[in-house]
């Protein structure tokens, strides 16, 4: 990816709490829509000064549409439209897939019968040349294969196993120079080890469960600016250690249905 980065954006028109597929949904505590309208306006004003932002129109009965990462996974190679685990949500994949065709970006055939919820659970750190894919509460195992029959990155997995961090982007965040930030509790011990074993300490930033509640790991990497919801005094100084600076912009609305900053985006820019 080279030059001014490029972002998908959804208008939070239909936003709201109107199921429960995760554990931060709550209809009894649905989120205030104006307020969200509002963190949302003001953080597309924050992300034009960073990136270059397209908007796909937004979908009657498809509030979470505004979480543009579950669209799929764009590479290189062309788009892996997602293949949504809940009901809910399949509603957006035609409208995605439309969107992306009309770009003239090249659909990647996936089984319909896969669940794969693009990059909320496959982060591509191409840098390195490497795709890290969480998989175990919305992805398939078995999607597995098929990634790497597709891709010529190394495919690192790495198994979820607490539902309020239910894709991977809500709990690691890859950061330049092959580095990341992750939350250890949301993996197995296998896939911790496996991540152990892949960097070495000074690559990687262990966060805490008040900054992984908060959804720091839910964060966008542009350059070396970090646009999180929330970080705490140590995660600013390990990130800054890096070389990295820490823009915090409130979304808690978008919270409420499980989402945050990475989640409200998509990086289509290959």
């Amino acid at each position: 990816m080279a030059g001014r980065p490029r972002l998908l954006i959804c208008p939070p028109t239909y936003y709201t709490v109107d199921y429960e597929i995760n554990p931060w949904m709550n209809v009894r505590r649905r989120p205030d829509r104006a307020l969200a309208r509002r963190q949302w306006r003001s953080l597309r004003s924050l992300l034009s000064g960073l990136a270059e932002l397209v908007e796909i129109a937004p979908v009657a009965g498809a509030p979470d549409m505004v979480f543009t990462a579950n669209a799929g996974l764009v590479h290189p190679r062309g788009v892996v439209v997602s293949r949504f685990r809940h009901p809910q949500r399949r509603l957006e994949e035609p409208h995605f897939r439309r969107w992306f065709r009309s770009r003239g970006l090249r659909l990647i055939d996936w089984p319909a019968d896969v669940c794969f919820e693009g990059a909320g659970d496959a982060l591509y750190q191409p840098e390195c040349g490497r795709i890290w894919f969480g998989h175990g509460i919305r992805s398939a195992p078995a999607a597995l294969p098929y990634l790497r029959r597709l891709f010529a990155e190394e495919i690192v997995p790495l198994r979820l196993v607490s539902p309020s961090f239910y894709h991977l982007d809500t709990c690691l965040c890859p950061l330049p120079g092959g580095a990341v930030m992750y939350y250890p509790q949301a993996f197995d011990a296998e896939s911790r080890l496996r991540l152990y074993r892949q960097l070495p300490p000074r690559r990687r930033i262990e966060v805490g469960a008040e900054d992984a509640c908060a959804f720091a790991c839910n964060a966008l990497v542009l350059g070396t600016t970090v646009v999180l919801n929330r970080a705490s005094t140590a995660l600013r100084e390990g990130l800054a250690r890096l070389g990295l600076m820490v823009k915090a912009h409130d979304v808690g609305e978008f919270i409420r249905a499980g989402g945050a900053i990475r989640c409200l985006t998509l990086r289509i820019d290959v």
